[in-house]
């Protein structure tokens, strides 16, 4: 039986760190389904088939990473694809115990399993939020993105 994990996320825009869970995660998984999710709290730039778009053709060429889009809860759209792992990354303590909190929420009520990864120290400051402030205050984002994410194709 293959193991599949989600790793859940507005993406908005998909970044060095979260390039980098996806890569570590695949030592760990066998899939990975980038699940771009819609959070009524976040204001973001990008719409949801822009987000689709720029990271689907991130990984055009793995076949072990999927994109899809999902509304709802997390643990509803991870139990519907198959999906028996949550990925997730920790920056910080405040990530962790948020991070903590609803593993264990989505444990009790789905029976999903969560897999935290600490981020690489190199990226562990780095956030979509930060991301596109400066991007929207003309600012290059260039060392918090993937070069190949193709942000620029898309205006603001």
């Amino acid at each position: 039986m293959s193991k599949i994990a989600i790793f859940p996320g507005t993406f908005d825009p998909f970044t060095l760190g979260h390039l980098s869970l996806v890569e570590r995660g695949l030592q760990l998984i066998d899939e990975i389904i980038v699940a771009i999710g819609v959070n009524m709290e976040k204001k973001t730039i990008f719409t949801m088939e822009q987000r689709l778009e720029m990271i689907s053709r991130l990984f055009h060429d793995n076949p072990k990473v999927k994109v899809e889009t999902y509304t709802g809860l997390t643990v509803d759209f991870a139990n519907t694809i198959g999906a028996g792992f949550i990925l997730r990354g920790i920056r910080s303590v405040a990530d962790f115990e948020y991070e903590k909190n609803i593993a264990n929420v989505n444990r009790i009520i789905s029976g999903l399993e969560t897999i935290a990864l600490f981020t690489d120290p190199e990226y562990s400051y780095i956030s979509s939020s930060i991301v596109r402030d400066l991007w929207t205050h003309g600012k290059s984002i260039e060392n918090f993105v993937p070069k190949n994410l193709y942000i620029n194709e898309y205006k603001i």
